[in-house]
Order: C-alpha cells, then structure tokens, then sequence
C-alpha cells in the first residue's frame, strides 16, 4: 500500500444515492442488543414505524457490499437475519454463519469477513453465499473493528480487552503484523487521504493514529471519556467521534488531527450514521432505551426516538456510495 496519495477515499460516498436505490425509503435500522429485536424508524418524522424480534443478541445492521440487502449480525445465535430495504421487512434467515458479531466485505467484493469475536476468529466467507473461506485466529481476546487500506490489500482490526491492533492481508488471508496501542480499541476508519488509521481508544479516551505500513502509533488525539464509534461528514472533511461516558460527541479534523469542536449530548453514544444530506447525526444510546437526532452545524439535539433496550449499530439506509464496506454503513 502507498499511503498519501492525495486521493479521498470517501469521495464516492460524498456525492448523491445511485440510481438503482433511490426507490428505496429512507429508514434507520435500530438493532436493540438486549431486547433482541430491530427498531424500523421514518427519519422524517422521527418515529418508530414498526419493530420485529430478530435472534439472540442483535449488534449491527449491515448493508450488502451492492447495497441490496441488509443483514443483521447476531453472534449469539449463529445466523444472519436479510432485511430487504424496499419493504424494510425480514426476507431470509442464513444460519451457520458462525459468531457474526461484525460484518464487512472486502472493497475487491471478492470476500465477506465476518468477525468472530467470541471465537478469537475473522472468518472470511463468500459474499453471496457466506461459505467457509479460511479462518483467520486472532490469537487476542476482543476482536470487533476493522476498516481496509485504500487499496484494500490490508484491513486493520481491533482487539477490545488486549490493546492490539492486527495487519490482516486480504489476499493471503493471514496476520502479517500487530502494534500494541494499549486501553481498549474500538472503531477503526482510514483517514480520507489513505495514509493512516484512526482508532477510537475507550480505555484511554481518545484516538490512536496509526501508521499502516510501518506499525506505529503517530499521534494519539484525547477526545473524551470512552471514545467509541466513527462517522464521517458528507463532504468527507470531519470525523465524529462518540465518547460512550462521558456523553459527548467530538468533531475532529482528520488532516490537522485535532479535535475541533465538542458537543454535550447526553446518554451514552454509541455507533452513528450521517444522514444523505449531511444535516444529522444519528447515534443509539447503548446503556438506555432510544437513539438520538443532532444538527450537524451546531450539536443541538433534534429528536430522542424510543426504540428498545440496548441500541447498538443502527444503519441510515439508503446512502451514497458506490459501495457498501459493511459494519454500520461505511462506504466508498
């Protein structure tokens, strides 16, 4: 990987919804980890439109690498439950897809990797069929984080109780090298211009930036206490951050690399989405019962929705993109 091309990773995801899913309804998919169900809601009107139980433990909602279909990861039980977008109803249930707890897709398309957090394992699969590729032993408990290189050579993943982060290549499909950050590393998202690794530290609240090619940590960014999840701005020029405890949302620029602006929001933020247009932030409150709405420009809150207990990687879909990275929605 040559890292600093100039190149913004994001750009495609900065411009309007494709074509082919601009039929589809805006929603927000709330998966609700302890109630075990999802949470449907209608970001017009900021209200719950109906909600489904799903298997055991629910933890993200993630769109297809082409952004047809929606699955929702359930690493207790085993499955992935299929979401069409259109009706915004369950379709299908794929079992045997061992400890889904997080979801992505190779930005080749040529694999599924499904992180087996229980099972120390990122599991690479067929996208279509979620066959068995390899596994991948991560041999450091709380692996549940990744984003890819620009090229998508490499992807970088956390390990949440051992302060590790692991080089996986995604061709040979094996650890090529590993880089002790410390605290508890959460999210990972590539910086816009491919060179670096922003790593959300909850144990030591604040970013890790982490160098790809030579396995450093460069800078390490405080934000606030239990920094957790990622989200970046429609233009690409600010990354989000939520620190889970102290109920703050940190605005920060990933080219100077500094926080810019920080936003008292309450609750306990957790995973977020950007809304098409830009304007709003959505985030679920992990440790409470509802997802809450801000403006973008100013940090003020726009809506608290109820859904149910536990709200973990909710997903605003459709979005633009040319396609779909997995997780919670990130794309390129």
């Amino acid at each position: 990987m040559t890292p600093g091309t100039g190149v913004n990773v994001y750009a495609a995801a900065t411009g309007g919804i494709l074509p082919r899913l601009q039929s589809i309804p805006e929603r927000v998919y709330v998966p609700n980890s302890i109630g075990n169900t999802v949470s449907v809601i209608d970001p017009n009107t900021f209200k719950v439109l109906f909600s489904y139980p799903v298997g055991v433990e629910p933890q993200h909602v993630t769109p297809s690498r082409d952004m047809r279909w929606l699955y929702v990861d359930q690493g207790n039980t085993g499955n992935l439950t299929v979401i069409d977008p259109r009706t915004g109803r369950i379709v299908r249930i794929i079992p045997n897809v061992t400890d889904p707890y997080n979801l992505y897709f190779t930005p080749d398309g040529t694999k599924a990797v499904v992180v087996a957090e229980d099972n120390k394992r990122l599991d690479f699969r067929d996208p279509t069929t979620f066959k068995l590729i390899k596994s991948v032993t991560v041999p450091w408990p709380g692996v549940d984080h990744l984003d890819f290189t620009a090229d998508g050579r490499y992807l970088l993943a956390s390990t949440e109780y051992s302060g590790m982060v692991v080089k996986v290549d995604t061709v040979k499909m094996k650890i090529v090298s590993h880089l002790y950050v410390g605290g508890k590393p959460i999210d990972v998202r590539l910086s816009p211009d491919g060179s670096v690794f922003f790593v959300a530290n909850q144990g030591l609240s604040g970013v890790s930036v982490v160098d790809p090619v030579h396995m450093m940590q460069i800078k390490f960014i405080r934000t606030g206490v239990g920094a957790h999840g990622f989200a970046v701005s429609r233009d690409a020029k600010l990354f989000y951050l939520s620190n889970r405890i102290a109920g703050t949302i940190s605005v920060i620029d990933p080219f100077k690399r500094a926080v810019v602006k920080t936003w008292r929001v309450g609750g306990s933020p957790d995973m977020m989405q950007v809304s098409p247009d830009g304007t709003q932030l959505w985030f679920s409150n992990r440790f409470s019962g509802y997802v809450t709405v801000v403006n973008t420009k100013t940090g003020s809150i726009l809506a608290k929705i109820q859904t149910g207990a536990s709200p973990h990687g909710l997903c605003y879909f459709p979005q633009p993109g040319n396609i779909s990275l997995g997780h919670n929605g990130v794309y390129r």
